[in-house]
């Protein structure tokens, strides 16, 4: 499949030094032949904040031990701190000084095209992926590569061979939701008023939940994929203003512009603040742990992921208050709405500039498909960071304190379920992992237009009045608040009409006649 469609997305000042450093040549280096006789440092480059103790340092002496035994080389790690990520992730790739090799990255999070338009990143010729990653290169079906290209080469190695579910819906307490009278659960957001009622009725000194205004605005576009079949477009804004219908795939719209549903969701919300579902001050409210009130039972749900449902907060809300019974709400249940993620969503690439291309290569095929070096590299080093337990599950060993003993690699663009699944962490619900999985298989679809990566250029500025609108007004939205004196249907008008003047009719004029332009070259 043939990509047409060049990407901005959230284009950064950063990127245009990344074009003209790569257009110039920088330090990069041509694809070689590797024998491997010269020991090399492979230096990854991964989001996350540094780890604060040696475990890592340790885990990496004993995994260098075994790529330099297998492929003559070591690696380092090279962390982008949360804060102000993406400039400082863009910015260490601009330089193009050969100290980056491997750079996880992604496709609707992390500039991914972007980095790969301006030659930040490397195409990857197949011969080499063939020759250098044949494990990796065997696994990904060659439909997959093609959603990893740019006008026809391979700039991406997808994180394919990992089932995750990143979508996100409340995590509430099912024994709370029976006392409600809920006794199948929170199947719709009327279920959820009726819990949040009964909460605040029924416990005292626990706030429904205890969100920060601060946070993220995840349950407006939750509210709206749940009362429709919207689908969000990735790549054009971080707000994920823009899609189409799963009724209608050829059609970019913007339900924050049209429809009902932002108005029936901004009552909801204004009913909810009435109700005290959160504190007064959310707008200004920094210092709640929501998910630590979860598990105190000072409050009633933790919004986040799937995953992170089933992995982690399922299992120890079971152990600091038993009998909860954790159970999700997931976005866009009530009308089976629910896209795939883009296979996309963690890749690897190859940086331009590195010096030793084919040995990246090589370094990455084990650490994705070598058993000894995937389980060092995410595991840690057994005895000391895990143990697997009778029942075959891995848990942490007595003793373990994660503040010494906790490892930071944060390699989520390799993960592979031959090992995840046989090597199981006792903390999640795997049972809870099947159930969903089989609830999901049933109603989802694939994300429809992972090969179209969208140009912003000469939309950036309305996109970036577009930002400072919806900055400026959903929070009062998404928590029931007044804002210059306006009402709920006079706050959301007042928002729809700032919207427009920012230019969000060109935007989606300028993103339909590249979806037709993409259509048309695909012969839909």
């Amino acid at each position: 499949m043939k990509r047409i469609i060049k990407s901005m997305g959230l284009a950064l000042a950063s990127l245009a030094s990344v074009g003209m450093l790569a257009s110039c040549g920088g330090n990069a280096s041509a694809w070689e032949e590797d024998d491997y006789s010269e020991h090399v440092k492979i230096v990854y480059m991964t989001t996350g904040n540094p780890p604060t103790n040696n475990a890592t340092k340790e885990m990496l002496e004993k995994l260098n031990e075994i790529l330099t035994e297998k492929v003559n080389a070591e690696l380092e790690i090279s962390y982008v701190p949360w804060t102000n990520y993406q400039t400082v992730y863009n910015l260490r790739l601009s330089k193009m000084d050969g100290s980056v090799d491997l750079v996880g990255t992604a496709s609707d999070w992390l500039d991914a095209w972007n980095n790969s338009k301006n030659g930040a990143f490397s195409s990857i010729p197949e011969d080499m992926l063939k020759k250098y990653a044949p494990q990796t290169y065997a696994q990904v079906p060659a439909e997959h590569w093609e959603m990893c290209k740019y006008n026809d080469e391979i700039y991406l190695i997808p994180e394919d061979a990992y089932t995750q579910w990143v979508n996100h819906g409340f995590m509430y307490r099912m024994d709370w939701a029976k006392e409600a009278g809920l006794a199948d659960g929170v199947h719709s957001w009327e279920d959820l008023t009726t819990y949040f009622t009964y909460v605040k009725n029924n416990k005292p000194g626990v706030i429904p939940w205890d969100s920060s205004g601060q946070g993220s605005t995840y349950h407006a576009e939750g509210y709206i994929q749940s009362k429709s079949d919207f689908v969000v477009l990735d790549g054009i804004n971080n707000y994920q203003m823009f899609g189409v219908r799963r009724s209608n795939l050829n059609k970019v719209y913007c339900p924050l512009l049209e429809g009902n549903e932002l108005i029936d969701y901004a009552r909801l919300m204004k009913k909810w603040d009435d109700l005290g579902v959160w504190k007064a001050n959310v707008l200004n409210n920094t210092s709640s742990d929501n998910r630590e009130e979860f598990y105190d039972g000072l409050t009633s749900v933790d919004q986040h992921h799937t995953q992170t449902w089933y992995t982690t907060v399922r299992s120890e809300m079971a152990k600091r208050q038993p009998g909860s019974d954790v159970n999700f709400f997931w976005f866009g249940e009530e009308s089976g709405n629910l896209t795939e993620m883009v296979i996309t969503h963690g890749a690897m690439a190859i940086s331009e500039a590195s010096k030793h291309k084919a040995r990246a290569l090589a370094v990455y095929d084990l650490l994705r498909n070598d058993e000894e070096c995937y389980k060092l590299f995410n595991y840690g080093i057994e005895g000391k960071q895990y143990v697997i337990n009778a029942e075959g599950l891995r848990e942490t060993p007595e003793g373990y304190d994660s503040n010494k003993d906790a490892i930071v690699t944060d390699f989520w663009w390799g993960r592979n379920d031959a090992f995840e699944l046989k090597y199981k962490d006792s903390k999640g619900a795997w049972d809870k992992f099947e159930e969903i999985c089989e609830i999901y298989d049933k109603v989802k679809i694939p994300y429809p237009y992972g090969q179209i990566v969208w140009d912003v250029e000469e939309i950036q500025t309305q996109l970036n009045n577009i930002s400072d609108v919806f900055s400026t007004y959903m929070g009062p939205i998404c928590y029931g608040k007044t804002y210059n004196g306006k009402n709920t249907d006079e706050l959301v008008k007042e928002f729809r009409d700032q919207l427009k003047n920012a230019g969000i009719d060109d935007v989606i004029v300028a993103l339909q006649k590249q979806l037709d332009e993409f259509n048309a070259s695909e012969g839909k």
